[in-house]
């Protein structure tokens, strides 16, 4: 519907060029009128044009023939003027690349002269590059102007209040985003309006686009004004920077009731959606999507009719999906993805939109949710569908055989979810036109992928992913017939081995391969280039030999390479230097050497993991170190030296493990001035002298550990600046990137490695295993967000601060083998958070202090080596604790008491065996009858265990 007014809207337009305007002389026609080329000629003038897109654009020639303008074929006055550029970018645009469009862009100024062209109906300048001048105030005195797109150009400022003088303006396209590549993204450098009453007065508008434009400060106005608009077809105003604030929840009358489509996209209403969109009748477009609303999907939805396109995708609604969806038979897109939508109402939804008599639905994307169903066969009946995901849910059971029947599907993803069964050819029968299918279950069992190549149709892959599925002979036949794929993800399958006649077919396209977590075994498989391959992971499988030495000349574009947890071994070939990685984990190998020195020559990486190796000498920093990086991991390997002084230059370093190593010298004065560390792990090597108070201005540090190591002097007092340890909420963002990072810990008491999933949530201080000495710092109490404090094995003396149960968070302490002294502060039982504590081998002494999450704490060698503490749960007594008597002198005991009382229970013990035993058994030798029936009874038991076990035998071994 949106589509067809849209097409009517230029249609209107295209007449009118028709009726009057000619981009040719023909005969009869008139031509350009002089004073207008001369107005044109002064307006190129003041423009930049490096392509030569105006080239036409001459003194001796009919402008009604240049280039990018029209005129009216009756009086020669030039009426249109579409400058637009004829390479407009986006990101994801595949026909053409970023240079070509910005060697098309027309910058420069708009000159005033363009008011000569008073019969100009239609202006075009988009997707051009104007560099943040504001849009022209003379614009609004072109009052003949029906068409005004001033889109992707890059103005900026205030929007003039004088296009409001435009009163037979149709169209206003002033959307100001810009193309992916530019810098310039911050709605504060974009244009923006705080005063919409110039809008109110566009009283014949039918389209408004005001994307990216900052309406933060409108209020709610922009509602006010554009209620005002009768006529409005189409209303865009995604990413404004608008909030719940400017969204009223109800409006009393509505105007503007003809609106076909609404796109309210990328802002920030945190609020349910607003009831009166239900009145918006008319509407065939409804685009909510990237915002925070909550609450479930409202009933009142029931009203929309026309419905083609629905995207509540990307927010916080919950509950089930309304039944009353599955009404909406006009609907082709529906998205519903990344919200909080559950249990079984997909079910419903689904069997009424395939009961529809003629069901239109196209696109359906219910990914990222918390639906739990099996899926329904019925989905087999919406015959139309091109786009399925249902990624990312809590879908059980068998996957229907029905989706065979959806002939039209380009693609389709139901990985992660918790499928099981097989899937069969009857899966694939009709799908010719597949060119995307992503597969794969959470369950513990694997799902069955039993296909062959014979019974399948024909359809080319250009993508599959295939996840924790049990594959057979017959699946290698498959792979090798898919000969046009570009992504390729088979992980979790078990394989052990990849065709290597395959590989060589699609290398030359292939731009994505993930074989992780399978088992295959033998040399790597390349001795072809792949020009196109960005993306290599063949983590966690039993690769051996070498890295190949031409390795940088078979991936020349090659971005992130992980060979991680596999068996290589020899050196890093240096050829890897050649390539321009981002990303390169090559961790938990045998690789051995020293680090190449050319690894200067990597000007965009980001992550250098070569973690738990053999690999040795110093940090190479003779070539330089690459000043883009932001996570470097050398732990658990031979080098050694000092930290170089040339990583003070990575700007953007944010994690740094150096720790198993064999480093010595001091901790480098940059570390807290240069870079901006999350991650500072240099545990176990042979660093000295004294903790910098520098590390202080680590105000996001998340990890600082630093056991094991020769550092001496006190604990720095300044702790309390790491603002991250110290506050709850995050004060920063975590930079995560295209590999699986792993950090290991020392917390409650073992190893434990952090993976992405909680690596940001993990706020731990190891300065154990050193020669610190002095008191603990009060101050350190003040990093409530802290989860493990360890300062054990140190010369520390004095008490344990008495607000030490501030520290909220606190899950592990130690300060055992210390010399701190005193009382164990009561305080430290309002820790409820505590489950793992070592205050041995010190000087403690008094009462434990009992209460809350200490009386879970039981184990007495938490406090062993102390030997002046006392009570539970060491046996050891406090002087006082013995009950006085009522003379208030201390009991005496009366041991002649006691010992009768022993002497009681051991005869009445011995009494009761004699009287039980002899009862039984003296029967049995007096009586002979009861002897005979006794062991009869027992020998007729034996004889039938005996036949029943010898039945068993015999039918287990006829099913044999």
């Amino acid at each position: 519907m949106s589509n067809y007014i849209l097409f009517l809207l230029l249609c209107q337009y295209l007449l009118i060029t028709s009726e009057h305007c000619s981009g040719e002389e023909l005969p009869g026609s008139a031509k350009c009128i002089d004073e207008e080329r001369q107005v044109l000629l002064t307006f190129k003038h003041h423009l930049t044009d490096p392509s030569g897109r105006l080239s036409s654009w001459s003194s001796g020639d009919n402008c009604c023939q240049w280039n990018g303008l029209s005129c009216d074929n009756q009086t020669g006055h030039i009426v249109k003027m579409d400058l637009r550029n004829p390479y407009p970018y986006r990101i994801y645009n595949d026909e053409w690349e970023f240079k070509d469009y910005q060697q098309s862009c027309l910058s420069g100024k708009i000159n005033p002269s363009l008011l000569s062209l008073k019969h100009l109906y239609y202006l075009d300048l988009s997707w051009n590059d104007f560099h943040g001048i504001h849009i022209p105030n003379f614009l609004g005195k072109l009052t003949s102007l029906r068409y005004l797109n001033l889109s992707y150009a890059s103005f900026r400022g205030e929007i003039p209040h004088f296009l409001g003088n435009l009163s037979n303006l149709n169209y206003l396209d002033l959307d100001n985003s810009h193309p992916s590549n530019s810098p310039r993204n911050n709605l504060d450098e974009n244009l923006s309006s705080k005063n919409f009453i110039w809008l109110s007065r566009l009283s014949s508008l039918k389209y408004l686009n005001l994307g990216r434009v900052n309406l933060g400060g409108a209020g709610v106005s922009w509602l006010h004004n554009v209620n005002m608009l009768p006529s409005l077809l189409e209303l865009h105003l995604s990413a404004c920077g608008m909030d719940s604030h400017q969204l009223p929840l109800s409006l009393p009358t509505i105007n503007f009731t003809s609106l076909s489509v609404l796109d309210m996209s990328k802002n920030s209403f945190n609020s349910s959606i607003p009831s009166w969109f239900s009145n918006l009748t008319s509407l065939s477009t409804l685009d909510l999507h990237g915002n925070s609303f909550g609450g479930p999907i409202p009933n009142e939805f029931a009203s929309f009719k026309n419905l083609e396109h629905l995207d509540l995708s990307v927010n916080y609604l919950e509950g089930q999906i309304p039944k009353l969806i599955g009404n909406f038979c006009t609907l082709k897109t529906l998205k519903l993805a990344e919200n909080r939508l559950e249990k079984e109402g997909i079910r419903d939804v689904l069997n009424g939109l395939s009961d529809c008599s003629n069901t239109r639905l196209e696109s359906l994307d219910l990914s990222v949710n918390l639906l739990e169903s099996e899926l329904p066969a019925s989905i087999g009946k919406l015959h139309k569908l091109q786009y399925l995901s249902l990624r990312d849910n809590s879908f059980f059971g068998s996957i229907p055989e029905a989706l065979g029947q959806l002939s039209q599907l380009v693609f389709l993803d139901l990985s992660s979810n918790y499928w099981e069964g097989t899937l069969t050819e009857s899966h694939f029968e009709n799908l010719t036109k597949l060119d995307s299918f992503l597969i794969g279950t959470d369950r513990p069992i694997p799902l069955i992928f039993n296909v062959s190549n014979d019974s399948l149709p024909p359809s080319k892959l250009h993508n599959i992913a295939i996840v924790n599925c049990l594959v057979g002979d017959a699946f290698a036949v498959w792979l090798q017939s898919q000969i046009e794929l570009s992504d390729v993800t088979i992980s979790g399958t078990g394989i052990s081995g990849i065709p290597e006649e395959w590989l060589l077919k699609i290398s030359s396209q292939v731009e994505f391969l993930d074989f992780s977590d399978n088992q295959i075994q033998g040399k790597l498989p390349f001795h072809s280039k792949f020009p196109n391959l960005s993306r290599l992971d063949l983590s966690r499988n039993r690769f051996s030999k070498s890295i190949p030495l031409n390795f940088g000349e078979l991936m020349p574009n090659l971005q992130t390479l992980d060979l991680s947890d596999n068996y290589l071994v020899g050196t890093i070939s240096p050829s890897i230097c050649e390539i321009q990685l981002s990303v390169i984990s090559l961790s938990n190998n045998q690789l051995s050497g020293e680090f190449p020195r050319a690894w200067s020559l990597w000007s965009k990486i980001d992550v250098v993991d070569v973690s738990r190796n053999n690999l040795s000498g110093n940090i190479p920093s003779s070539m330089g170190i690459p000043s883009s990086l932001a996570i470097l991991k050398m732990n658990n390997n031979n080098f050694g030296g000092k930290i170089p002084s040339s990583l003070q230059n990575c700007s953007e370093l944010s994690r740094l493990d150096l720790g198993d190593n064999r480093f010595y010298g001091n901790i480098p004065s940059w570390i807290g001035s240069k870079v901006t560390l999350r991650i500072l792990r240099l545990s176990t090597n042979s660093f000295s002298g004294h903790i910098p108070d520098h590390l202080c201005n680590l105000i996001g540090l998340h990890v600082l550990d630093l056991a094991q190591n020769n550092f001496t002097g006190t604990i720095p007092k300044c702790l309390d600046n790491m603002t991250s340890m110290g506050s709850e909420d995050p004060i920063d963002t975590w930079d995560f990137y295209d590999f699986v990072e792993q950090t290991t810990i020392i917390s409650k008491g073992r190893e434990l490695d952090y993976g992405p999933s909680n690596l940001e949530l993990v706020k731990s201080i190891d300065l154990s295993s050193n020669n610190l000495e002095g008191e603990i710092p009060d101050e350190i109490c003040s990093l409530i967000a802290l989860s493990t404090l360890n300062l054990s094995w140190n010369h520390l003396h004095g008490n344990i601060p008495s607000n030490i149960g501030n520290m909220s968070s606190l899950e592990t302490l130690d300060l055992s083998h210390n010399h701190l002294f005193g009382d164990i502060p009561q305080s430290l039982s309002s820790l409820n958070y505590l489950s793992n504590l070592n205050l041995s081998y010190n000087n403690f002494s008094g009462r434990i202090p009992t209460g809350n999450q200490l009386r879970t704490l039981v184990d007495p060698s938490i406090y062993e080596g102390n030997p002046s503490l006392c009570v539970f749960p060491l046996s050891t007594k406090c002087p006082g604790d013995e009950e006085p008597t009522s003379t208030g002198n201390l009991p005496v005991q009366d041991n002649d008491e006691d010992g009768n009382g022993k002497l009681g229970f051991y005869v009445s013990v011995v009494l009761g065996f004699i009287i039980g035993f002899g009862g039984v058994c003296g029967t049995l030798v007096v009586k002979k009858s009861w002897r005979y029936a006794y062991f009869r009874f027992f020998d007729n038991i034996k004889e039938k265990i005996t036949v029943a076990i010898a039945g068993k035998v015999a039918r287990l071994r006829g099913h044999l």
